[in-house]
């Protein structure tokens, strides 16, 4: 294919710098992606066990609310029965109570003891699970949610212009680059070659993602463009179910029933209840069909008649209208939420494959700097490519660190301080930050083969920390049915060992006038 070298030049210069630019925030938001395909998972695996007694049967879930409501008087205005207990919903009943701080809600669970008395705690979900899918969501940026979703949209949005400037500029040499993978001395060459083939196999993944997260990033302005051009300033968002009328609910015994009659093969998590401005109780059920892609990763939720049982379907995969499944579209391919675990390991997979890609983008660009040996003597890169260098060590092994740190840190947390959530967040900022340190202070090779040891050496203190549990020192504990998470973590540990191996040769072997060279300080 015939494209003129102007424009070939063009597109390869956007290709770059756009590259450059968002990068790096795009290496924390796929790592961190692919880790969050596996949210509940881990989100069961960090939380601590709970002190309630075995939750009562479903029939008795009345008795067990009559008594809450008893003794707490608030839960009545919003409370959820739990069909599908869990480490992560430990209790039959479960309500929220307003926290200290602003926004803030605290969990509750309850149970009835061996006496018959009325059990309740404080539920301690682990707040891991969430902070990785924030790093995912908004690029790792510690900025406020609105800020931060803001700026993922415009690196999305460059994200698809890099794609498909890249695509362009490897048109002409499609057929013959697209297959080579030439391992040898030239590392700019290798470094290509990895970085075409990871884009050119992988792009309609990177598409769908860019896309998605673009219409995730600015959905408000989205819906209100919509309807004021469309709508007259108020979107229809199609007939729902009649208000609930009725003097009291259905047993949740009974409420099962009737849903699993009109939606066979949806398995119920639980039932949220609340009261509105009439009190009248409001409801919903919350579970999962696996015969389809669902809006959450793991969860569906509808609208339910507490006093008749009758679900409203509208809102359901499967029951949407042609709209509703191009919306539930963007959701279920961003999510991998369709397919089991096969497809959640190809989105694991696919996700590293993008971090790697962009990587080898930042590599390939400072190998494409790198000055030619002249004589015996050699010439030093720029400062701007030992920055960079820097910088993508430190930015991505950062992450890498700070993840595994946080995540090892879940097993003492819960013992020691009394908000967990704030010290997750506090534990991944200074791991992070403090490998950029590492990174500009070590400089960019042994930066790197230092902080991949580190990165290796936390992530085996997640298995090291279950481990700790299971003989109950300082408090940690151990969840038996977690071990996937451990087996994860001592699967990638060797993996970065290697890489580290294979990064201190380079550092000792290989061109001197690289910043990747053990003499570049």
């Amino acid at each position: 294919m015939k494209i003129g070298s102007d424009i070939i030049k063009v597109y390869k210069d956007v290709h770059i710098w756009v590259g450059i630019v968002c990068g790096l925030m795009l290496f924390v938001a796929f790592y961190a992606g692919a880790i969050t395909m596996f949210e509940k998972p881990l989100e069961r695996w960090a939380t601590p066990p709970s002190a309630l007694d075995a939750p009562p049967p479903l029939a008795d879930a009345e008795a067990l609310l009559a008594a809450v409501v008893a003794a707490h008087p608030q839960a009545a205005q919003r409370y959820a029965i739990v069909v599908d207990i869990a480490p992560d919903q430990p209790a039959r009943v479960i309500w929220s109570e307003r926290g200290p701080r602003p926004r803030e809600t605290i969990e509750y669970g309850a149970s009835f003891d061996a006496d018959g008395r009325l059990q309740t705690e404080r539920l301690r979900k682990a707040k891991v699970a969430e902070l990785v899918d924030r790093m995912h969501q908004f690029v790792g940026l510690p900025l406020p949610d609105i800020v931060a979703r803001f700026v993922m949209g415009a690196v999305a949005l460059a994200y698809a212009v890099a794609l498909l400037s890249g695509l362009i500029v490897l048109l002409p040499t499609l057929t013959k680059d697209v297959f080579a993978l030439r391992i040898g001395k030239n590392l700019k060459r290798m470094w290509l070659d990895a970085h075409n083939a990871l884009g050119i196999f992988s792009l309609p993944f990177h598409l769908m993602i860019a896309l998605t997260s673009v219409g995730f990033a600015f959905h408000t302005p989205f819906y209100a463009t919509q309807a004021k051009v469309l709508y007259g300033g108020q979107m229809d968002w199609g007939e729902h179910a009649a208000p609930p009328v009725g003097d009291t609910p259905l047993p949740a015994h009974e409420l099962l029933a009737r849903v699993e009659a009109q939606l066979p093969g949806f398995q119920v998590h639980n039932f949220g209840f609340q009261q509105n401005r009439k009190g009248q109780a409001e409801a919903y059920v919350m579970g999962l069909d696996i015969r389809r892609g669902a809006r959450g990763r793991t969860w569906m939720r509808a609208d339910l008649d507490p006093y008749s049982g009758t679900v409203d379907t509208h809102d359901l995969p499967g029951h949407l209208d042609g709209w509703g499944e191009a919306v539930n579209a963007f959701f279920v391919l961003h999510f991998g939420s369709y397919g089991g675990n096969p497809v959640r390991w190809l989105y694991v997979l696919m996700g590293l494959a993008g971090a790697a890609l962009f990587y080898t983008g930042n590599v390939l660009w400072i190998e494409s700097r790198r000055k030619k040996q002249r004589g015996a003597e050699s010439v030093a890169q720029k400062r701007s490519a030992w920055v960079l260098g820097c910088l993508t060590g430190g930015i991505a092994l950062g992450s890498v660190a700070g993840i595994s740190a946080t995540i090892a840190a879940t097993k003492w947390l819960p013992a020691q301080v009394q908000d967990p959530g704030t010290w997750h967040q506090g534990v991944y900022y200074a791991v992070f930050f403090a490998c950029i340190g590492w990174a500009f202070l070590r400089g960019p090779a042994r930066g790197a083969v230092e902080l991949l040891w580190a990165s290796a050496a936390l992530t085996l203190a997640i298995p090291l920390s279950s481990l700790a549990g299971l003989w109950g020192l300082g408090g940690a504990w151990n969840h038996p049915g977690g071990w996937p998470v451990d087996a994860t973590a001592l699967v990638a540990v060797p993996v970065m060992l290697y890489i580290a191996h294979r990064s201190r040769r380079r550092m000792e072997r290989g061109h001197a006038d690289s910043v990747w060279a053990a003499s570049a300080a």
